[in-house]
């Protein structure tokens, strides 16, 4: 008689895809292949909404239709022409937030030797977010304008999905704002209707472990100093 074999229990799969998760910043050109991407739109759809409202839309590039967005999206980045974005920005990031987003910022910097106070250097990676770094795919993420906030926090509810699912799968992903930025290049560039609003795109794809942005892993806060219990 044999022992039954071990099982892993699902918190132990769930807190293992979410460590290893990361925003990848340097991929390799090879398509993913669309059982795949259809695989992980399918497990994302299960994502929770307010009253199953089910709000994101999801448009999804490949090939030829990547190349054409980025020909689009990144000269209207670089131009330095205003942000417009459908969704008001953060009005500033102060006290714990400052000193996570700089850290965050550091790591960056600091993997792909670009030297603290180097604006130029640290703007042209900044503009690395509208080449996809090389991603294959892109998902634009966008909810319907008269669900107003809560559309959106339902998006994100989404994007944590797609993200853990593409893990999984052994698909490597970075949530993007930045896409929506240009939230009217988009919208024209995809033909969306006036009542889609854009709250963020994903790229997606394979991998290359030997690019240096992908070389470091961000910091999460302690339990201590997120939550609190109230008894």
């Amino acid at each position: 008689m044999t022992d039954a074999p071990a099982t892993t229990a699902p918190i132990d799969v769930l807190e293992d895809l979410m460590a290893a998760r990361y925003s990848c910043r340097g991929f390799r050109p090879d398509p993913v292949p669309r059982a795949t991407i259809e695989r992980i739109l399918g497990a994302a759809q299960k994502t929770a909404s307010w009253c199953n409202s089910q709000p994101w839309q999801v448009v999804i590039t490949s090939g030829e239709a990547t190349a054409k967005f980025r020909d689009v999206i990144y000269p209207a980045a670089a131009s330095g022409a205003p942000m417009s974005g459908d969704f008001e920005f953060p009005r500033e990031y102060r006290g714990v937030y400052l000193d996570r987003r700089r850290e965050s910022g550091f790591q960056l910097y600091n993997a792909v030797g670009i030297a603290r106070g180097d604006k130029a250097a640290a703007a042209q990676q900044a503009l690395q977010n509208f080449s996809f770094f090389g991603a294959p795919h892109v998902a634009i993420i966008t909810t319907d304008e008269a669900l107003g906030v809560y559309g959106a926090v339902d998006c994100g509810g989404y994007v944590t999905s797609f993200m853990l699912a593409a893990q999984a799968l052994g698909v490597a992903t970075v949530p993007q704002a930045a896409l929506a930025f240009h939230a009217g290049v988009v919208r024209k560039h995809f033909g969306l209707s006036d009542d889609r609003r854009v709250v963020c795109g994903i790229s997606f794809g394979y991998a290359d472990p030997d690019h240096k942005a992908n070389s470091y892993r961000t910091n999460r806060a302690a339990l201590g100093e997120v939550a609190t219990f109230v008894e």
